[in-house]
């Protein structure tokens, strides 16, 4: 009889779940758009509710339009430390996320182009995200449903901007973040500048994407590298400065093709400059890889590592004033800017 009445009662208490996950995931309420949860909630119930909970949404206050906020009275300046983080996030790749999945589930509160402004205060910094990028579809998917609830519970004002390489030749990811930079001041004057591989997300979003009086590196602890700063001297994954300090060294070298070398030239740069970086608490700043092969046309290139010996050499002539392109394409869907572009590979 006693085990009759656990199982009726263990049936009640899982329909019950269901139901409550039901009702927040078809609830009128449009504000529910944040896919990510709080790790130590959803470790706790590692069953059913936990599998659930992977999609709860955690509440957030109706979005009013860009157009309407300009229009209205000015708004306070954002608390420095955003109210409605939520600290380590439980980040998955196994799910299959399509884009319009994730424009379902993340796009209510955006602006065409991958833009937002916080509703209720005036953002303390204006971010242009800027994502280099080649065949990595399905990354992105999960790059945009994970970031872009971190970026608004941060209350930024921010635009994401995913600069494709055009064509099949050698890949040069430090030429396209020069591209996503001065591209990106095309549309608006941002004063921040976080530069992003599609494949690390953070686990935690207390790790602010915010500059500092430093050029910054936000991806301190990765998971590949058992959340172990890899050198002293690592500038590359996940990297913020402001337009005055990317100014001040000429934007990356333009003449890394293939893997490696170009993060080690800007942190000389750096350097070189005068300027020091700063790293948040490694608690904080972690960061989860998608696990992938070497791309196509991106190998290790052993002339890079030579590059990175002369950059007192070539800072002034080689970067941001030597920058040559063709842009092919733009492309506004709600979760980007998309920017195609020819970099002339030799």
């Amino acid at each position: 009889m006693k085990e009759k009445i656990r199982s009726v009662l263990a049936l009640s208490a899982l329909f019950t779940l269901t139901c409550f996950a039901v009702f927040l995931l078809h609830g009128k309420d449009s504000s529910l758009v944040f896919p990510s949860v709080p790790q130590q909630v959803v470790k706790s119930y590692r069953s059913v509710f936990g599998a659930m909970m992977d999609h709860v949404w955690v509440k957030k206050t109706p979005d009013v339009s860009m157009e309407t906020a300009a229009t209205s009275e000015p708004l306070g300046p954002c608390p420095d430390t955003p109210p409605s983080l939520v600290g380590p996030l439980l980040v998955e790749f196994e799910t299959k996320r399509s884009l319009e999945l994730v424009r379902k589930q993340v796009g209510s509160l955006l602006q065409q182009g991958g833009r937002y402004r916080p509703p209720n205060c005036t953002a303390r910094q204006k971010v242009a995200v800027i994502v280099p990028f080649r065949n990595r579809s399905q990354h992105l998917n999960h790059w945009l449903y994970y970031l872009h609830p971190v970026l608004m519970r941060q209350q930024l004002d921010y635009g994401v901007y995913v600069i494709n390489q055009d064509g099949d030749g050698a890949f040069n990811r430090a030429k396209l973040m020069n591209i996503g930079f001065n591209e990106s001041l095309k549309e608006y004057d941002y004063d921040c500048f976080a530069f992003s591989d599609v494949d690390l997300v953070p686990i935690d979003d207390r790790n602010l994407y915010r500059c500092s009086d430093h050029p910054r590196h936000l991806s301190v602890a990765i998971d590949k590298f058992n959340y172990i700063l890899s050198s002293k001297t690592a500038f590359g994954g996940v990297s913020l400065l402001t337009q005055q300090q990317f100014l001040k060294v000429n934007g990356f070298s333009n003449t890394f093709w293939g893997w490696g070398g170009e993060d080690d030239d800007l942190y000389n740069r750096i350097i070189h400059r005068g300027m020091s970086i700063t790293r948040p608490d490694a608690q904080i700043a972690k960061y989860k890889m998608i696990k992938h092969g070497r791309d196509l046309h991106n190998e290790v290139n052993p002339e890079n590592a030579v590059k990175t010996q002369k950059t007192a050499e070539n800072i002034d002539t080689d970067g941001l004033n030597s920058l040559n392109f063709t842009v092919k394409e733009i492309m506004k869907d709600v979760l980007y800017t998309l920017i195609s572009v020819d970099v002339r590979s030799p």
